[in-house]
């Protein structure tokens, strides 16, 4: 797999972002009042969504083809998304998920979220010392999720060359979360 074999030309790209965006639902008051929730399902029902999207992702990570060795996933939407990618840009593919899911030994990371937090496990063996991998979820809002597998990549020995989601929430500051680390989005909300 080479660069050019995932690189859109520009005007193209913006197409498939505007037929992506349009087909992320707004769901008013969900989880709770006052919410407003994107939902990509609409984007993974859609054969022409899903695709653009994917491409979107490659696009992205473009120039990082044949640096990475592996994408990682978080539970369970970056699984969607990452396993795809792995498979388009020719990597391996990692799971980070909840406590209690990985038959091996693992590693464990805690983050924080709005009423109290919550944790992430992965194999101790998923990442080699010296692997430089991607990090793959379906949102970036503040960022506690992302930072969190970044502290699994690096405790293992490897190193995060970008994250990347489907949507980011700029407004909370996600990014912030991640000093150093290229953070991609293929859609931006404000």
């Amino acid at each position: 797999m080479s660069r050019s074999d995932v690189v859109l030309d520009p005007t193209h790209a913006d197409r498939l972002r505007a037929l992506v965006r349009e087909r992320i639902r707004e769901v008013p008051d969900f989880p709770k009042p006052g919410i407003l929730f994107r939902d990509i399902t609409t984007v993974l029902a859609q054969p022409d969504a899903l695709d653009a999207a994917l491409a979107l992702h490659a696009d992205a990570i473009a120039d990082l083809v044949g640096t990475v060795t592996k994408v990682v996933g978080v539970e369970s939407r970056g699984f969607l998304f990452g396993m795809a990618l792995a498979a388009r840009i020719g990597t391996g593919f990692v799971l980070v998920r909840k406590p209690g899911k990985l038959p091996r030994a693992t590693i464990e990371a805690s983050y924080a979220l709005e009423y109290g937090t919550d944790r992430l496990q992965m194999h101790t063996d998923a990442v080699a010392p010296g692997e430089s991998v991607i990090v793959v979820d379906d949102l970036l809002a503040t960022g506690g999720t992302a930072a969190a597998v970044r502290e699994l990549v690096e405790r293992v020995g490897g190193t995060v060359a970008a994250a990347l989601f489907l949507v980011e929430l700029r407004a909370l500051g996600g990014r912030s979360k991640l000093p150093g680390v290229r953070v991609e989005a293929v859609i931006g909300f404000e």
